[in-house]
């Protein structure tokens, strides 16, 4: 099973003293290089601080996350899933779960990034910022991205379960097999009828794998995912091919 989780443009601050990105070192070398470009457009954008605060789309008080950017490479790294923050990593609260819960997050857990294509749930990374609308010079995010991240989850057996936000999905869909799904969240109105939502989908999905790594129901069949589901009170069903929706 692997579970495809979007970014936040939030990151926590610090990491482990002494420690410095390594590339090499990320999962899935087949990105390495395609990393490389996105880092060295990165580090030019960020010499010129009224060009980044525009292509960031930065506020008055973007300097501190230009700094964040030039200082990527040489910044203390610290796990992808401890690294972001906001509502759905808040929802997830990785820090609080149990040993078994967390190894199996670094087992099937994975990041979609604007900067580093796709990141495991343990893989060591700076403090950055740059979304999948961002501006790079000479580089366009989603063509840098979309091949490269598409042959990786193409390459990726088993079931799979994209929790990305449509934006990011166009940096790497996944591939289109009887074992992949796209999660819709939605919630039921006091007038009985469901709608999707935007800000608040990202809690429940944060609270979903949550509840998913601390169950240990890791699978590759859906129907147990969706048995398991039912059994933890978690409303989960498949609407049309591909698509699993998940009321909160």
């Amino acid at each position: 099973m692997l579970l495809i989780l979007p970014p936040s443009e939030t990151k926590r601050d610090g990491g482990a003293e002494g420690t410095s990105l390594e590339v090499e070192a990320l999962s899935f070398p087949s990105l390495t290089k395609t990393r490389r470009t996105a880092l060295a457009a990165l580090r030019k954008l960020s010499r010129n601080l009224a060009a980044a605060n525009a292509a960031l789309g930065l506020g008055p008080n973007g300097r501190a996350e230009i700094e964040r950017n030039r200082a990527v490479t040489s910044s203390p790294v610290m796990p992808a899933l401890e690294r972001y923050t906001g509502v759905l990593y808040d929802a997830l609260d990785a820090s609080t779960l149990t040993p078994e819960a967390r190894r199996r997050a670094g087992e099937h857990v994975v990041v979609a990034s604007a900067l580093f294509g796709l990141l495991g749930a343990d893989d060591p990374i700076p403090a950055y910022r740059l979304s999948h609308d961002s501006k790079l010079p000479e580089v366009r995010i989603a063509q840098l991205w979309k091949q490269p991240v598409a042959d990786v989850l193409a390459a990726t057996p088993g079931l799979m379960l994209d929790l990305r936000s449509e934006s990011y999905v166009k940096l790497g869909p996944a591939p289109q097999r009887d074992d992949v799904f796209y999660v819709r969240v939605v919630s039921v109105g006091k007038d009985g009828r469901k709608r999707a939502l935007n800000h608040f989908n990202k809690k429940g999905k944060g609270e979903f794998v949550r509840a998913l790594l601390e169950s240990g129901t890791v699978t590759d069949d859906v129907d147990q995912l969706i048995a398991w589901a039912a059994t933890a009170g978690i409303e989960l069903r498949i609407v049309e091919p591909g698509v699993l929706e998940l009321t909160v």
